[in-house]
């Protein structure tokens, strides 16, 4: 930032002028960024179809960490998020999956922020000692890493939450009470949150959730996690990420697989979420970072059948599928779409290397 904006910044006494110079100060340097030539690569591993890379607890990082030393770096949450671990780093966008599809069709675009202000929903049906794991967690994060968490808010009613692998092998779910997270994210807007964090209770998936922990199969929550967040972000137009709570807090003592590991070793999984929020970007209309401003796309190989792909492939953006991260799904380029925007990779390295 010039010392002309922070000069600017210094004569203005109203704290929402100064953030708005702020922010669009921040916005002035992606832009020039962007025209030096530095890329805007999109690097999305989907939740809850099994991704041999990236569908367990953040064993995607290492890699999209790599990606974001060349270029800025748009991910989803399920690329950094590991339980008390994060690998987000100040070149990565965190954007959830409902705003990320939004941001590909051209309807929503994104404003880089620092240190957004953070409320926390909780799930009215948390037992009071798993609370109280929560709210210490919070103040951990707060403590640790100056992360602005202005508050929490209890739902109205319990929501009342249900997850299950489907006939298909997918992760999916249902959400009963949706509109008691709604209030609840709404006293924490009014009080000035700027992205939210929502904790639901969920029941312990330990009896469905041998294969994960053993470091294949379906992680057996992600998909009713990416209901709730893809709501929320539909309804606020706001980052948000959902971490799962349970009652029964006690950490294994069994040997996992190492890419599960990071969910095995603590009670909860807020850290990573708060984390990733701290600097999500904000989500505007117009005005801010765009489609058009993107210049790639990572992707699983046989999951290329989403919003994200059909957009870029409209757009003539590249594409790479990486063939050594595959899903449960069959949707691959030669079955769907044989497009020229498309390249086939053999690995994460060689991807990066042609980028």
């Amino acid at each position: 930032m010039s010392k002309m904006t922070l000069h600017m910044a210094e004569q203005v006494n109203n704290k929402d002028e100064i953030s708005g110079l702020l922010k669009s100060a921040y916005l002035l340097y992606y832009y020039i960024m962007l025209d030096s030539g530095e890329k805007l690569g999109a690097f999305i591993v989907p939740t809850g179809i099994g991704a041999s890379i990236g569908g367990f607890a953040g064993d995607a990082s290492c890699y999209a960490r790599e990606f974001s030393k060349k270029s800025k770096l748009i991910v989803n949450p399920n690329v950094v998020n590991a339980g008390v671990f994060s690998s987000i780093n100040e070149n990565m966008f965190y954007i959830e999956g409902y705003s990320l599809d939004e941001f590909f069709k051209g309807n929503l675009e994104f404003v880089p922020s620092y240190n957004n202000k953070i409320g926390v929903v909780f799930d009215s049906a948390i037992p009071e000692n798993v609370l109280n794991i929560h709210i210490n967690t919070i103040n951990a994060v707060k403590i640790v890493y100056g992360v602005d968490v202005i508050g929490y808010e209890m739902t109205n009613s319990e929501v009342g939450v249900d997850f299950y692998v489907d006939n298909s092998g997918i992760s999916s779910g249902v959400v009963k009470n949706i509109e008691t997270i709604y209030g609840a994210v709404e006293k924490l807007i009014n009080k000035g949150a700027e992205a939210v964090a929502i904790v639901c209770l969920f029941k312990d998936p330990e009896d469905d959730n041998l294969d994960y922990q053993n470091g294949s199969g379906v992680d057996p929550v992600g998909g009713v996690e990416g209901i709730i967040s893809h709501c929320i972000s539909k309804e606020f137009q706001i980052p948000c990420a959902h971490s799962p709570a349970f009652e029964d807090f006690s950490i294994s003592t069994d040997l996992v697989n190492p890419k599960s590991a990071s969910e095995y070793i603590t009670p909860t999984f807020l850290p990573c979420v708060l984390l990733g929020l701290n600097n999500a970007p904000k989500l505007v209309k117009r005005g801010g970072i765009s489609i058009e401003n993107l210049d790639y796309l990572v992707m699983p190989y046989n999951s290329l059948g989403s919003v994200p792909v059909f957009e870029a492939i409209n757009r003539n953006i590249k594409i790479f599928a990486v063939k050594e991260n595959t899903t449960i799904l069959d949707v691959t380029n030669k079955n769907l779409f044989k497009s020229n925007s498309i390249i086939e990779v053999e690995t994460y390295k060689k991807c990066l290397d042609l980028i």
